[in-house]
């Protein structure tokens, strides 16, 4: 019986008030977040992270004073390791956070331990982004090889169409619209915004939502739908890619619009969507005349989106960096993609 280990990337978010300015630093550290020389980059994200600290902790005080990402990311864990335990092979699953802990530092240390013959590298993002799957698989990359875990490793970069996610975001849409009486409201995709910039250097990930939005709209099968995609979170003083979601509810204020707001790059609750969408900008909806403002929840342990990891982890393409179907399928322009960059790992 061959040992496999499944490693799910994700986020992370502070375990504690006190632990919310450390996790800016190491959010804002990233060279793949702030893009410039590290003596530099140390002092911007000492600076960000004071100035934003007491905001943020004001954010994960409406949270219950800690982020629920790790314990939502354990679910899923735990749920994907019984989705795949009537299979011969061992797969033992675990969870690796991005910028708090538990870090790559320490999980790839655990992995050793458990003395693989393989790895699966598993990000809990559907879509790529250089900010994220490839920062992830590099820090992993680097700290595995410090550590000198050798196992071959099989990392997915993408499953922006993947059937299980976009089956499980149609159910969750259609379970919501069943809900409401009245007029069907409009649907409000909303993803994480990245700076223009990084998209203009070639980053596929507006590319890669799109093609999200595409499969859940055809699972959803339904001409009465009126749609847009947006993203959220824009900070800073430097351009980011649009359209604005608080934009787009104040337009659809105007035209006296009911709005049900999916957030289709996330699959786990945290600050983004509890505070974010469901408090900041449903009073942004209160406040523009939004006749009714809903929200469907994230995929988190949806059966049909276990399964659909399950199944990239059972139907994988052995070594190297893949999408879903184990080929490129981000346009040329695309420099960015992940099948183009050599991340290490």
């Amino acid at each position: 019986m061959a040992r496999k280990a499944v490693v799910l990337f994700n986020l992370g978010g502070p375990d504690q008030l006190a632990s919310v300015e450390p996790f800016l630093f190491n959010l804002f550290n990233d060279p793949a977040i702030i893009r410039l020389p590290a003596p530099l980059r140390f002092f911007v994200a000492k600076v960000i992270s004071k100035r934003r600290g007491p905001i943020a902790r004001d954010i994960y005080k409406n949270m219950g004073g800690r982020s629920p990402l790790l314990d939502q990311t354990n679910d899923q864990a735990v749920a994907l390791e019984k989705s795949l335990s009537d299979l011969p092979d061992e797969y033992k699953i675990f969870v690796c956070m991005r910028y708090w802990h538990p870090r790559a530092s320490e999980i790839v240390k655990t992995v050793k331990e458990f003395d693989p013959d393989e790895v699966i590298l598993l990000p809990l993002y559907p879509q790529f982004s250089t900010t994220t799957t490839a920062s992830s698989a590099e820090e992993w990359g680097k700290t595995a090889k410090k550590v000198g875990l050798e196992a071959n490793t099989t990392s997915f970069c993408c499953y922006p169409a993947e059937d299980g996610f976009a089956s499980a975001y149609a159910d969750l849409i259609s379970k919501k619209l069943e809900q409401i009486n009245g007029a069907i409201p409009k649907l409000l995709f909303s993803a994480h915004g990245l700076p223009k910039k990084i998209v203009d250097s070639g980053d596929p990930y507006p590319w890669q939502v799109e093609r999200s939005v595409d499969a859940i709209l055809k699972k959803l099968d339904r001409d009465d739908l009126e749609y847009q995609i947006c993203y959220q979170s824009r900070v800073g003083p430097v351009e980011w890619i649009g359209p604005d979601t608080e934009e787009e509810i104040k337009k659809a204020g105007a035209k006296g619009k009911s709005l049900l707001v999916i957030p289709v790059a996330f699959v786990s609750e945290h600050s983004e969507t509890l505070v974010e969408l469901d408090l900041e900008y449903a009073e942004v909806a209160k406040e523009n005349g939004v006749p009714a403002y809903y929200r469907v929840p994230t995929v988190t342990t949806h059966p049909k989106f276990i399964e659909g990891l399950g199944n990239l982890v059972k139907n994988r393409h052995d070594g190297g960096m893949k999408s879903a179907c184990g080929n490129k399928i981000c346009p040329v322009s695309a420099k960015g993609c992940a099948q183009y960059l050599q991340v290490e790992g």
